[in-house]
């Protein structure tokens, strides 16, 4: 607009100066304006006088006003957006994988000392070669993990608060060990015992049945509900150590077994 407002004004400026009638011719590739009057009303002795305009530094913008240009650009412009939004979201991925990764700020050394402060120690993930699980044995022990205490005995499972640095299929050993105990003999720490450890396995990360909290002041209009639910850790306890095992003495079962085998060996002889 500014340029063809440019062209107006220098024609009716070079219209008002001079009286003869103009013939402007503008070409496409060099934009200039040449007014030269016409041969019958100028003498023979006078040249014909010439009026250039200079291309403008405007003049190199172009508009597409074709609807099939936009839709080009836009496809490109929405290709290029789904390139960038892609990139953004595997950077966002890293991101959040270190951030989850270093979420604590602690390192190794202060972790474990946190979780034995807890009482627990982590040792590896169990993998497929490992025999963790045994029969059952009459043993039981008292452990401490936190602020609360179980008895516990092989093969059982428990709920405890979630333990912070341990993963599902971590292999534990809870070295809190208050009692210990079987049908011989009975083990008491004072508080703790040394030399007593519980064998453990991370079963999974679960959430507790929801607690409605509900307070209520009367005569103030003041009610308030909310709802919890507790993070928990299930334990499956594989093995006790620190107290001498009695020997598995056979059932009745077999003990009936035998003496009809042997009955029968007796017979036939």
């Amino acid at each position: 607009m500014a340029n063809r407002r440019c062209f107006q004004t220098l024609i009716s400026r070079c219209l008002s100066t001079t009286s003869h009638s103009i013939c402007k011719t503008v070409t496409p590739n060099s934009l200039q304006i040449q007014l030269t009057p016409p041969q019958t009303l100028i003498p023979m002795d006078v040249e014909p006088t010439t009026f250039t305009i200079f291309r403008s530094p405007f003049s190199s913008f172009s508009r597409n006003f074709c609807s099939k240009n936009r839709i080009n650009d836009r496809d490109d412009n929405m290709d290029e957006e789904e390139e960038d939004d892609v990139d953004d979201e595997s950077e966002a991925d890293e991101s959040l994988n270190e951030k989850t990764e270093n979420l604590s700020g602690k390192s190794d050394e202060e972790k474990a000392i946190e979780a034995s402060e807890i009482g627990y120690k982590v040792i590896g993930p169990l993998e497929e070669s490992d025999r963790v699980f045994k029969p059952y044995e009459p043993l039981f022990a008292v452990i401490q993990i936190g602020s609360h205490q179980f008895k516990v005995s092989n093969g059982d499972s428990i709920y405890i608060e979630k333990l912070k640095y341990c993963d599902v299929n971590d292999k534990l050993i809870l070295n809190r060990v208050l009692m210990l105990g079987s049908k011989a003999q009975t083990i008491i720490g004072r508080p703790m015992l040394p030399d007593a450890a519980v064998h453990a396995i991370v079963e999974e990360h679960a959430l507790d049945a929801k607690v409605i909290i509900f307070k209520k002041k009367r005569r103030k209009n003041y009610r308030r509900t909310k709802g919890h639910r507790q993070e928990l850790t299930k334990l499956r306890i594989t093995d006790i150590q620190g107290i001498d095992k009695p020997e598995t003495a056979p059932s009745i079962k077999t003990k009936m077994r035998a003496g009809k085998k042997v009955e029968k060996v007796a017979v036939s002889s």
